[in-house]
């Protein structure tokens, strides 16, 4: 392993910066050592990779089996690629993850990680959101929490539920939605809390996005509990925040992460590619 490897924190908690590595051609060691500061940061910020989408899922294989999504078209020359692609003429539109999510979390085995590549970038703006997931669970109190451990909730994909697409479901002409997958309509039980196979700490599971409910109850009964959960899981000091820069690869656990890309950028092309890292069943608490 080069002795320039450098890992830096960019919070207390949440993410980290990590330089003196070049990932197309990075060691087993260099892996390694990615994988512990990984582990330790949830997200990580790799400047001056630019991988092209062969390299990159190259480096994807190098962190697990690379999962080919639900409902979103990869490219057509490397199907296993999302290109997240917003053009300058697109305004007034939804972003590509542009609500806090953890991705795909309604297939029964959710994805481990996601890889994201920068490849053209607004001159300002464009920026992601992370949020710990083990400080929002941590920070409840003991009487939440042991409400909460053996809870289980339903998480539906397409995209809000089983009912299929609403005429807005595209969110730009580049982004193509697909029925690529129809088993991923079903209704899926995950742990509300989950516990990290690899630290084994506890962190909370739910989004807005694709958690509907509480299992044996109503979406009515579990709107006032799930609303607060969801409006906890992101207070600002559980957040870390990336501004983009030329040629940088982003890696996050949707284990223990929620994310959100920041739709303010309108009149600019932003271009990243994006893979992701195949999962398991989530673990309960």
């Amino acid at each position: 392993m080069r002795n320039d490897l450098e890992i830096r924190p960019v919070t207390p908690h949440l993410g980290a910066e990590v330089t003196g590595i070049r990932l197309a051609d990075a060691s087993d060691a260099e892996i390694a050592a990615v994988k512990t500061a990984f582990a330790a940061h949830g997200v990580l910020f790799f400047p001056e990779q630019r991988l092209s989408p062969d390299k990159l899922v190259a480096v994807t294989r190098r962190f697990g089996d690379v999962l080919r999504v639900p409902y979103v078209k990869g490219m057509e020359s490397h199907p296993d690629v999302i290109a997240v692609l917003k053009e300058a003429d697109e305004r007034r539109i939804s972003t590509f993850g542009g609500t806090w999510h953890s991705d795909f979390s309604f297939l029964p085995e959710p994805p481990d990680a996601t890889l994201l590549q920068a490849a053209e970038l607004p001159p300002v703006g464009g920026d992601t959101i992370w949020a710990d997931q083990y400080l929002a669970y941590e920070s409840l109190s003991a009487g939440l929490q042991r409400l909460l451990d053996p809870l289980l909730a339903v998480h539906t994909g397409w995209p809000h539920g089983t009912m299929g697409p609403g005429p807005d479901a595209a969110v730009s002409r580049s982004i193509k939605m697909v029925r690529n997958d129809p088993s991923a309509d079903r209704e899926v039980l995950h742990p509300v809390v989950r516990r990290h196979p690899v630290t084994g700490r506890k962190a909370l599971f739910v989004n807005p996005v694709y958690t509907q409910r509480f299992a044996d109850m109503s979406v009515a009964e579990s709107k006032p509990l799930l609303d607060f959960l969801h409006a906890h899981c992101t207070r600002p000091e559980f957040q870390c925040r990336l501004r983009w820069q030329d040629g940088m690869m982003v890696m996050w656990d949707n284990r223990s992460t929620l994310h959100l890309a920041i739709n303010d950028y309108d009149g600019h092309r932003r271009l990243l590619y994006r893979t992701t890292v195949a999962g398991a069943v989530p673990a309960r608490a």
